[in-house]
């Protein structure tokens, strides 16, 4: 079963510099990282700065169109308005199959602002405690949505590449 994690760091820099620490976890086997992204938020930006992990990426990684709707949902959606409304709704619906809801989507939304930076994990077998223990500075909240079988086999399906 796969989960999928947020982890929100105080500074615009923390989810970058996580990224080699996932490294080292995963050769300890510690985590099994299956994709990653980042959004840095500049304390000065309208919106974050995002990027998908390639380095960390295992074989089931999904596609960019994943991450970007996701993005979209979390950082964009205000400003969207509401000729977008529909297709909005038929997207956040899709989402919710997949095990991420508005409640999901909200408290991401409300915790990772400007000044701040998340990573996103789609990964397996996280040793959960030890990888919060292990990221720089010791300053990452865990935002977590389990995924169960048949939700990440649709996410898999609706977003593969």
């Amino acid at each position: 079963m796969a989960t999928l994690t947020v982890w929100k760091f105080d500074t615009p820099e923390g989810a970058e510099a996580a990224e080699s620490t996932l490294l080292q976890l995963q050769t300890q086997e510690l985590i099994k990282v299956l994709d990653a992204a980042v959004a840095s938020w500049p304390e000065d930006a309208k919106k974050p700065k995002t990027r998908q992990l390639h380095d960390l990426t295992g074989a089931g990684a999904l596609s960019g169109m994943f991450w970007g709707m996701l993005f979209g949902l979390i950082f964009l959606m205000p400003l969207f308005g509401a000729a977008v409304g529909a297709a909005a709704g038929a997207l956040g619906g899709k989402m919710a199959d997949v095990g991420i809801d508005d409640d999901f989507i909200d408290s991401v939304k409300t915790k990772v602002t400007p000044g701040t930076s998340a990573l996103f994990l789609l990964s397996q077998d996280a040793v959960v405690d030890r990888v919060k223990e292990a990221f720089p500075g010791g300053h990452a909240q865990l935002i977590q949505s389990n995924l169960d079988g048949e939700q990440e086999s649709k996410l898999r399906e609706v977003f593969a590449d």
